[in-house]
C-alpha cells in the first residue's frame, strides 16, 4: 500500500493484510476526480459569494445603525422648531421700545409657548412629575432643602425647586424639592 501523495507511514503487516482484505476502494478514476474538483470550485465560489452578502449586509446594518443613532431625534427637533420660532418672536416683540410697556401680550405669548412645548413634549411621553404636597420620595425627588415646619407633615414636600420629568417609564431628571422637618 504504498502511496505518493502525504508522508511515508509505516504500517505493520497485519494492518496492510487486513486493509487490504476489507475491499478498500479502489483508486478514483480521473472522471472522479474532475468531477470533485469541479463540485469543490463550485462549493468554492458559492462560498465566496455568500462572505461577500454577509460583509455586505454588516456594512449596510453597521450604516443604518449609525443613521438611526445619529437621526432618532429628528421628529422632535422638527416638533421643537415652531416654539424656537416663538421664542425668538418674543424677544424680538420684548426689545422694541415701543412694546415694553406691552407686557401682559409678551407674558401670554410666552404662556403659549410654553404650553406648546409641553404639548410636544407629552406626545412624545415626557411627563412632569407631581411633587408639591406629595410624600418625599427618593426615586423621583431630590432633596435639596429641609425645612422645619408645623403646617405639613414630615416628609412631605413643601417647595418644588425644579420641576423632574420622566419619559415614559424612565427617569429623565428627579424634582428638586424642599421637604417638611419636624419642628425642634
Amino acid at each position: 500500500m504504498s502511496d505518493s501523495k502525504g508522508p511515508k507511514v509505516d504500517l505493520p503487516e497485519e494492518l496492510i493484510a487486513e486493509l487490504e482484505s476489507s475491499g478498500e476502494a479502489a483508486p478514483e478514476t480521473p472522471a472522479e476526480n474532475a468531477a470533485d474538483a469541479a463540485e469543490l470550485a463550485d462549493l468554492k465560489e458559492r462560498y465566496l459569494r455568500l462572505a461577500a452578502e454577509y460583509d455586505n449586509f454588516r456594512k449596510r446594518n453597521l450604516r443604518e445603525r449609525q443613521d438611526l443613532l445619529n437621526y432618532a431625534n429628528e421628529s422632535i427637533v422638527k416638533d421643537l422648531l415652531p416654539v424656537v420660532d416663538n421664542l425668538e418672536r418674543a424677544v424680538i416683540h420684548g426689545r422694541k421700545e415701543e412694546q415694553r410697556a406691552d407686557s401682559e401680550n409678551l407674558l401670554q405669548g410666552v404662556e403659549l409657548t410654553h404650553r406648546a412645548l409641553m404639548q410636544i413634549l407629552g406626545r412624545f411621553g415626557v411627563v412632569e412629575i407631581e411633587a408639591a404636597g406629595k410624600p418625599f420620595d427618593p426615586q423621583v425627588h431630590e432633596a435639596v432643602r429641609r425645612v422645619v415646619t408645623s403646617d405639613h407633615a414630615p416628609g412631605t414636600v413643601v417647595e418644588v425647586h425644579q420641576k423632574g420629568y420622566r419619559l415614559k417609564d424612565r427617569l429623565l431628571r428627579p424634582a428638586m424639592v424642599a421637604v417638611a422637618g419636624e419642628p425642634g
